[in-house]
């Protein structure tokens, strides 16, 4: 039995690189697969701007002539100056039950680290935080999400007997929505506003357009998030990248912004109605047809689970209630849309201030996903 790498250059060796989870999965009813479109624009080095400071190459296994896995390689410029690090980062990676396979992928990640000076790998990780990062090591029962990872439970046993350990992990809860706003909750928030002079911005895709409010938002998310794990800075090119992809299709309804008496944005929770069941049904793939059930997900029929795709405050008000007035202006329109729970976004173990929002929730922790590090 041979196994053989290599590197996908051509647009249809990229398209099987892209492919390959949705065959390795294809009867797997807990996978979601991740929008072709949205895959084709990540992997396009001259429209994602996260080539301006990172390089990759991109591997495919197969065993005796048949695909076999798949796994990106990546170097992260800006993180590694960030954080004094020498990594290359192991990312996109899928693949069948066979170790060996593994072991030959991880091999050409590792030679093709050393070959530029790095002396440690880890993973899986994208090019920034707004990739699929983490891999899954507890609640493969659970349905996955959009934004998160699903993989085999081999996949973490085997990389665990080649020697890797782990170096961060993330927790997910599942938030059930309680039938209707507490008053004492809304107190706080409306004490919260008065004291610290701020007020809700309701928005509409004018105000984003003409405001650049998109801009103003993941600039928000640079500052809160500039301190975690890994984290690297968007550049300006990136954000208006993430506008375009992103902002185009949230139902603003779900979205709350705070700003102070400057106008400046100072906190945001987004969520979107779960789009998983929506992503199965088309099989990642808007077109022809796809599109029909993501805005039937979003706007018409929604399922009773959203997802939460991102909290941010401002670093000086992360200990100002500024949760207690984000839930108090998006918890009564969610409830009014018929939404009974909520999926958190992967949030780090260690981060407390984050968890601490889910306290007076009805909470499980449902699953927990790990990035991996091995020194080269």
């Amino acid at each position: 039995m041979s196994i053989e790498i290599r590197k996908a250059k051509s647009r249809k060796e990229m398209k099987a690189f892209m492919e390959f989870p949705n065959i390795l999965y294809r009867n797997d009813k807990r996978y979601v697969p991740t929008l072709l479109a949205d895959d084709t624009l990540t992997f396009d080095r001259r429209r994602n701007g996260a080539f301006d400071f990172c390089e990759a190459e991109f591997f495919l296994a197969y065993k005796d002539g048949k695909p076999a896995g798949r796994v990106a390689a990546i170097i992260n410029r800006r993180a590694n100056e960030k954080w004094n690090t020498k990594n290359v980062r192991f990312g996109w990676i899928d693949f069948i039950e066979d170790k060996d396979v593994l072991v030959a992928m991880m091999d050409a990640v590792c030679a093709w680290g050393k070959e530029r000076g790095m002396t440690a790998v880890t993973g899986p990780l994208g090019f920034t935080d707004f990739d699929p990062e983490g891999m899954l090591v507890e609640g493969f029962d659970k349905l996955g999400t959009m934004i998160t990872i699903y993989n085999h439970e081999y996949y973490p046993r085997f990389l665990e007997e080649l020697g890797f350990r782990k170096d961060a992990d993330w927790v997910e809860y599942l938030i059930r929505l309680p039938d209707g706003l507490d008053e004492r909750f809304a107190k706080m928030a409306r004490i919260v506003l008065e004291k610290s002079r701020l007020r809700i911005r309701k928005v509409t895709r004018r105000i984003i357009a003409k405001e650049k409010y998109g801009q103003k938002l993941f600039r928000l998310i640079n500052e809160a998030y500039s301190n975690l794990y890994g984290y690297s800075l968007l550049t300006d090119r990136q954000i208006d990248q993430y506008v375009d992809q992103y902002l185009s299709f949230i139902n603003l309804k779900m979205v709350s912004f705070v700003e102070d008496g400057n106008g400046e944005l100072v906190a945001a929770g987004i969520t979107i109605p779960s789009l998983s069941k929506a992503l199965q049904k088309c099989r990642g793939r808007l077109f022809p047809f796809g599109w029909i059930h993501l805005l039937n997900a979003l706007y018409v029929n929604r399922p009773d689970t959203l997802d939460l795709l991102l909290v941010a405050v401002k670093p000086e008000y992360q200990s100002k209630g500024l949760n207690s007035v984000l839930f108090y202006d998006m918890i009564p329109e969610l409830i009014k849309m018929g939404f009974k729970f909520a999926e958190s976004n992967p949030e780090l173990e260690t981060n407390y201030k984050v968890q601490s929002l889910w306290n007076t929730f009805d909470t499980t922790i449902h699953k927990r996903r790990r990035v991996y590090i091995k020194e080269i």
